[in-house]
């Protein structure tokens, strides 16, 4: 048992606050599966539970794994790794899929394993390394604007109207992302302004063209609408689940029914993903919800000691750039369940049921424990690498 505690490296608050996640999440998961299992007539609360056992398992084999490549290498990584993202996005979005018999042109199958998996999560965590690796290179010097749309905006752009078409939601939050972790690395704020100015008007542009030729992209503009719409109209549709959350919330009190006692389970959609936070509430009661939350702001609180403790520019961006995303999407996933925000579509991070969001947060997780368990990298290090050289060495 020593040995393998030897082997972990990095801050160990990270490492106990993901555990405690992980093992919070599996007597919610496997009562909320009843939904899929009686609802929808799909396989048995015990096989959800265990895919969801094997998909954590994997995550933390991912995180260890991760964690054990100096942080160096994710810089120049970025790089090489862009490319790929794109043509992954353009495949994406020329086939996509179905799941659960509803569109899903955000995701892709893997061969073999039978598993969605969700491309613009991985483009997201690729942007944000890129970004930081950006921001870091150019600490010293004069941004200038005109430089900075070449070589960092324009990347950018075609991601995001990559994702666009299909996913909304998880566009606009990795534009705030990316324009929160640019703010934070000290780019001009009045360049920051110009971009937000451009990223509206070419959104204003896009849902015009959208609605001016429907055929293009079916229901995608519909949908957004409608989302806003319902999120004030009591008879919408995307109200009925949040009808169902703040039931489950309710019902739920001080100390909650008892764990897998829910009855808005039957009833509410996306019970296992989208709104597992309602179920935790009605089960464990305010208590559970309150704990859930402060485990969260735990994990806020490690990232920002591992930030003050990294040496390098890079290794304190690429922190925030990994680390922050996480939170956020925890926060709007709770939002939402609590009828503070519209519905996203957004999983509560290592508790909600899905394979790409266990293993892009874990993902991240371990360039985190990267950061921290690093000891010697400099600056001069890390953004001097080719990315070719770090391709000969991978290889």
């Amino acid at each position: 048992m020593k040995t393998i505690f030897n082997q972990i490296k990095g801050d160990k608050g990270i490492w106990a606050i993901v555990a405690i996640l992980a093992i919070c999440s599996f007597m919610p998961v496997y009562s909320a599966s009843t939904n899929l299992v009686y609802v929808i007539g799909k396989g048995s609360t015990f096989g959800y539970l265990l895919k969801h056992i094997m998909l954590l398992m994997m995550g933390f084999a991912i995180i260890y794994g991760i964690h054990k490549i100096p942080y160096r290498y994710f810089s120049a990584g970025s790089v090489l790794i862009l490319p790929i993202v794109i043509l992954l996005l353009i495949y994406t979005l020329s086939q996509g899929t179905t799941i659960g018999g509803s569109n899903a042109s955000r995701w892709i199958q893997i061969p073999l394993v039978g598993i969605g998996f969700q491309t613009s999560t991985l483009a997201g965590l690729v942007l944000m390394v890129y970004v930081a690796r950006y921001l870091a290179k150019n600490k010293e010097k004069e941004i200038i604007l005109k430089e900075s749309i070449l070589q960092l905006w324009l990347p950018i752009a075609l991601v995001l109207v990559l994702i666009l078409p299909a996913n909304f939601s998880t566009t606009a939050i990795i534009f705030v992302m990316i324009l929160m972790l640019c703010f934070v690395g000290g780019y001009p704020i009045k360049h920051l302004g110009i971009i937000l100015g451009i990223g509206i008007i070419s959104l204003v542009v896009f849902v015009l063209i959208a609605k001016a030729f429907p055929d293009a992209m079916p229901n995608r503009v519909q949908t957004w609408q409608s989302r806003i719409e319902n999120f004030s109209d009591e008879n919408g549709k995307d109200a009925y689940q949040v009808e169902k959350a703040k039931i489950a919330i309710a019902t739920g009190g001080l100390f909650g029914v008892g764990p897998g006692k829910s009855v808005q389970k039957y009833f509410l959609p996306q019970s296992t993903s989208d709104f597992i936070f309602a179920i935790i509430a009605e089960e464990y009661g305010f208590i559970g919800g309150v704990f859930i939350l402060c485990v969260y702001f735990l994990l806020f609180f490690r990232i920002f000691v591992v930030i003050r403790k990294t040496r390098t520019i890079f290794g304190a961006l690429l922190v925030v750039g990994a680390g922050i995303p996480i939170i956020f999407q925890a926060f709007i996933n709770m939002a939402v369940a609590t009828s503070l925000f519209p519905v996203t579509g957004q999983t509560l991070p290592l508790i909600s049921s899905g394979g790409t969001s266990i293993w892009m947060t874990c993902f991240a997780i371990g360039m985190i424990l990267s950061v921290s368990a690093s000891k010697e990298a400099t600056e001069e290090d890390i953004l001097d690498d080719n990315p070719l050289d770090i391709l000969h060495e991978t290889v």
